[in-house]
Parts: C-alpha cells; sequence; structure tokens
C-alpha cells in the first residue's frame, strides 16, 4: 500500500467534491484533516484527524502528532479557505509546497486583480464582473503547470449562464477537439497568469471571458474546478485531474496523455420560483437516454430553496451528465434529459424567504 496523504478539508459533495475524494482515493489512503468528516466522505477515508482549520496552530499540531507515527506522501487541498494551511503543512513536513504567499494573492480577488493588472493581463472591468449578464462567452482553462515548468492546458469547458441574472451556472461543456485548444490568444494569457501568480507546479482553472479584443481573465484558482468539471474532463479526454493533482502533491510528474476524444457536459437544475419543495423525482425512462453518465438529486421534499438570482450553489435542485461523440449530441442529450426530472415547489409566503 503507498503512503497517506492528507487532504486538508473534505470540501462540498454538491460542488464535486466526492468525484475528487474518490479518485484520489483509488491511488491513495486519504486522511481527511478537517473539523468532521462528512458520511459521504468517509467511505473513501483511511483516517480522520479532527483539526479546527481556521487556527493553524492547531490543525499543525494535530497533524504532526499524527506523522510523528506515520509517513505521509503529500498535502493537498481543494477548498479556497484552505489551500494556505495545505501549503504550510506541506511546508512545514518537507513535502512539495506551493508558494503560500502566492496562494493568499488569489484567494484575495482585489489583490488577485491588482496582480493581474501590474502585469498588463486584460481583465473586465469591475461592475461588468459583477453585475449583468456578460457579452462574450464564458470559458475556463483547466490548465496543469508542472514541475519542470512546462504549462498544459489539458482542457477548456465551455459554460452557459442562466438569463435570470447571468451568474448562475446552467450547464458546463468540455469538447477533446475545442477550437479554443490551439488558439494563440488563450494559450498566451493562460502562460502570463502563470507566470505572473507564480505557482511552480499545480492544477489550476483559468477562468476567461472572451471578447472581440481577446480574452479577459475572470478567475484564477489553484486548485481543482467545482462542477464536476474534472468528472468531465476526464470523459472527454481520459486525463484524470484528481489523479494529476495527487501526483504533484507527492512531488511526481504526471502523465497528461489524452487517452479519449469525445465531450462530456454536465446542466444543473435551479429552482423556478423560492419556496418549499413538495415534491422531487426523476422518471424511470430517464436510465434509457443513452449518453447518460450519471444524475443526481440535490434537494428532498420539505427543503426550502430560493430561485435565481437570490439563490445559490446550495440551491440547485439536480445535476446530469453526459458523454458524447460531440458538444451538439451532449446538448441535445441535456435537454433530453431535463424532461424526465419532476418539481413541484409551494411559493414562499413571502418573495426570498429560506429555511
Amino acid at each position: 500500500m503507498s503512503e497517506p496523504l492528507l487532504l486538508v478539508g473534505a470540501g462540498s459533495a454538491a460542488a464535486g467534491a466526492e468525484f475528487h475524494l474518490a479518485r484520489i482515493a483509488a491511488a491513495h489512503p486519504v486522511v481527511l484533516v478537517d473539523t468532521t468528516a462528512p458520511a459521504w466522505a468517509r467511505p473513501y477515508l483511511l483516517k480522520h484527524i479532527a483539526a479546527d482549520l481556521d487556527h493553524f496552530p492547531d490543525t499543525a499540531d494535530a497533524v504532526m502528532g499524527y506523522t510523528s507515527r506515520h509517513d505521509v506522501c503529500g498535502v493537498l487541498s481543494h477548498v479556497p479557505d484552505h489551500l494556505v494551511t495545505a501549503s504550510r503543512l506541506a511546508d512545514r513536513l518537507g513535502l512539495p509546497a506551493v508558494s503560500a504567499e502566492a496562494l493568499a494573492v488569489l484567494s484575495d480577488a482585489t489583490a488577485l486583480r491588482g496582480l493581474l493588472a501590474r502585469h498588463h493581463i486584460c481583465q473586465p472591468r469591475v461592475p461588468e464582473a459583477v453585475d449583468g449578464h456578460p457579452d462574450g462567452p464564458v470559458v475556463s482553462a483547466e490548465t496543469v503547470v508542472l514541475p519542470d515548468g512546462d504549462i498544459r492546458i489539458v482542457a477548456v469547458t465551455r459554460t452557459a449562464l442562466g438569463s435570470t441574472s447571468g451568474r448562475e451556472v446552467t450547464r458546463h461543456s468540455v469538447y477533446a477537439h475545442d477550437s479554443l485548444l490551439h488558439n494563440p490568444l488563450v494559450r498566451q494569457t493562460v502562460q502570463r497568469v502563470v507566470r505572473a501568480v507564480g505557482l511552480t507546479f499545480g492544477v489550476l482553472h483559468i477562468g476567461m471571458k472572451l471578447t472581440s479584443l481577446g480574452p479577459r481573465v475572470t478567475d484564477v484558482q489553484a486548485r481543482l474546478a467545482d462542477d464536476l468539471i474534472p468528472l468531465l474532463v476526464k470523459r472527454a479526454t481520459g486525463v484524470d485531474l484528481p489523479l494529476v493533482s495527487a501526483a504533484l502533491a507527492t512531488g511526481r510528474t504526471p502523465d497528461l496523455t489524452p487517452t479519449r476524444q469525445a465531450a462530456a457536459a454536465v446542466r444543473f437544475a435551479h429552482p423556478s420560483l423560492s419556496g418549499r419543495i413538495e415534491h422531487l423525482d426523476v422518471s424511470p425512462e430517464a436510465a434509457r437516454q443513452p449518453l447518460l453518465e450519471c444524475m443526481g438529486l440535490l434537494q428532498q421534499p420539505g427543503n426550502h430553496v430560493l430561485a435565481p438570482p437570490e439563490g445559490g450553489l446550495e440551491d440547485r435542485l439536480a445535476y446530469w451528465v453526459v458523454s458524447g461523440p460531440d458538444r451538439d449530441h451532449c446538448d441535445a442529450a441535456l435537454d433530453d434529459m431535463a424532461r424526465h426530472l419532476s418539481v413541484g415547489i409551494t411559493a414562499a409566503a413571502v418573495s426570498g424567504q429560506a429555511a
């Protein structure tokens, strides 16, 4: 058995953390460092170290107590609030560590905007980035920085946003033959971002809006993307980003060779009005959709949810993932699956009320 890997923070199952953990646990015993171990995470864990991740000295003491008796091969986190903690722990243990200072900048939106501006990297105007529907396609470059400095875009994710506020995600798609993989402006932008933030290795999710003046960077995350995007990348290209992140955390160079030439997509269902869920189910015919990979309900009857624009990730009703030969087939399958979801909501007595 290989040495355990420390995972700092379980993350949110609704954001795709269970897929990340399941893939990593297939290659390494996983020791979770977190306040509690969620029920969905326990089947994948070797051990849980209870620690208050908001208090680094206590977390460090708990981890050092464990590592004084057991060897570990790396430290990893996919939770934005815990990336710096994971870096500091890795550094203390003498394991591969990304710069904590660089990660701190990425976690501060104002500091990140200033850093990108100093390196003359184009960004949307602040009001435009926050309010209103974007006037260009929204994409992200799923990027791997190897220890030798090589920067690879392993996939491009295209994102569709809802019409209510332009902020809620309705679907993501990944296509192994996406033309943006070979777009020189996208590649140059990714390379400039990586060099500007100063990350020497890791998996990055770099969000961009495509405009007539070129890509404008909207977000930089030094971690696996949420919303099951790593699952889409695996189904479309064969590249397993959770395993890539684990390999880099343990000082190994991962294999980024694509083994699939396909497309994959996910769609999220949002409530059409705020209120109490009376019923939420999927018709049996859904299982007959030939391109369906998986589907999950994220709520249950009795829950109160908020509709966009007030609602957030925690208010999503369901998701479904499909894969196929190209993006058009995936889009058609996503729309077909939507017909099989049935939901009934009783409007809240006061608009925007939530339990």
